[in-house]
């Protein structure tokens, strides 16, 4: 008998999902491990395996359709010599009778002669309305905001009936005002010239959305988009973030990374500088484990090891791939894991155990020549450390002023679990190991 395909839940949380593509079409065969169709998540776009083996009948969901609950049916699919044909939905009920006409009127024998038309009453002239009320010298009542707003669309108080206390004109009047259609002029009178913008107290004040209509298009949000928005507006408005910078010296680090490139390269590893920057936030979270927490409530989680979400962007916009046990594994394993896992995330293939969770993050703007920032926490996450460009400066060291280079990193901290003493001991034990990075490789 026919099988109903349902929208999948493809992770613990998916309550809904956008039907992206389908990578099959009606009449086609399937076998289990086909992929029959591309469906975007809240986090990404996921591939969505047969299960069962048959014919493609009808698909019922189309692609680009959106909010399709979990559990849905999206497609019919046809077994092993079923006829495709009858797997196609039936209709809940037959089609309703057409209505019966009405029967027509029995011609009366005897005619009649038409009815005298009523007579038709003259609808009385409409009264002018009452002028607005002025105070003492003639001028017009109006609140400033009303005046305000009426200079910067060019209207005419003198014809607008107020209706604020005492007949005052306030803001709804010139709101409505502005909704009339303009008369038009009479013709051969000159245009009126545009109303200039109001200045107030020597600055200009630029015509809102009501008086300027600025070109743009509508770009429709992806799940992925919304779900960036709503986290970190949640993560702003709840978590009280405190924000502690300390000044790395690189030039350590860099030249061990050149050392150990040279050795790798025959393996076809290249070590980045964001490789070292994770191990070392891993090791920092193991060293000072008060840091390694999470607020849940009543409760918070201390973890046991460190898990490290690293920030990459993608088109639909932000995703946190996770390198799993980053403190006991090697640079160099770390580096190629972060690859494949940078590439699944641009692919949208990312599967939810690959970026859901985390103990911390790590955000890197240094390729884009950001100096310094702060990153918003990434809840339930307890703290997100931002890095910046690494770049020549004059730096003390060992008591003279010399040229180094340097990087700004900036720790986030949810001040609810994470004192700020604690979040100083992380940065110092980040700053140490990245400045003597051989202590990463014992």
């Amino acid at each position: 008998m026919p099988i109903n395909i349902l929208m999948p839940a493809l992770s613990p949380t998916m309550e809904k999902g956008n039907l992206a593509k389908w990578l099959k079409k009606e009449g086609d065969k399937v076998k289990s491990g086909d992929i029959l169709a591309e469906i975007e998540t809240d986090k990404a776009t996921m591939e969505f395996e047969a299960v069962d083996e048959g014919k493609i009948a009808k698909i019922l969901v189309p692609e680009g359709t959106d909010g399709v609950k979990v559990g849905a049916p999206i497609a019919i699919m046809a077994g092993e010599g079923e006829d495709a044909s009858a797997a196609a939905p039936k209709a809940d009920t037959a089609a309703p009778a057409p209505p019966k006409a009405a029967p027509e009127p029995k011609a009366d024998a005897t005619p009649k002669a038409p009815p005298a038309p009523a007579p038709v009453e003259t609808p009385p002239a409409p009264s002018a309305p009452a002028p607005p009320p002025r105070a003492e010298g003639g001028r017009v009542k109006a609140s400033p905001l009303a005046r305000r707003l009426a200079r910067a669309q060019n209207i005419d108080l003198s014809g607008i009936q107020g209706s604020g206390p005492g007949g005052r004109i306030v803001r709804a009047d010139i709101d409505a005002a502005a909704g009339k259609a303009p008369t038009a002029a009479p013709a051969g009178a000159p245009a009126a010239a545009p109303a200039a913008a109001p200045a107030f107290g020597g600055h200009l004040v630029m015509p809102g959305p009501m008086e300027q209509a600025i070109p743009h298009e509508e770009v429709k949000l992806s799940n992925i988009r919304k779900t960036i928005a709503r986290r970190l507006t949640e993560a702003k408005q709840q978590v009280p973030h405190i924000y502690l910078t300390v000044d790395i010296q690189l030039d350590a680090l860099l030249k061990l990374r050149s050392e150990l490139n040279a050795g790798l390269e025959s393996r076809g590893v290249k070590l980045s500088v964001n490789d070292f920057l994770i191990k070392a936030l891993a090791q920092s979270l193991i060293e000072v484990p008060e840091c390694n927490v999470a607020f849940a409530g009543d409760h918070m989680l201390k973890y046991s090891r460190a898990d490290i979400s690293v920030a990459v962007s993608i088109p639909a916009g932000l995703i946190t791939p996770i390198i799993a046990n980053a403190d006991t594994k090697s640079v160099s394993a770390i580096s190629t894991e972060m690859k494949e896992l940078a590439g699944l995330a641009k692919e949208g293939k990312l599967q939810p155990r690959q970026y859901q969770g985390g103990t911390a993050s790590l955000s890197n703007m240094g390729m884009f020549g950001i100096k310094q920032f702060e990153a918003v926490i990434n809840p339930p996450q307890g703290m997100i450390m931002a890095i910046g460009a690494g770049e020549k400066r004059p730096y003390v060291i060992n008591d003279s002023l010399q040229i180094a280079t340097v990087m700004s990193a900036t720790g986030s901290f949810d001040h609810r679990a994470i004192d700020g003493a604690d979040g100083a001991k992380l940065m110092q034990a980040f700053k140490r190991l990245v400045e003597n990075p051989l202590g990463m490789l014992a």
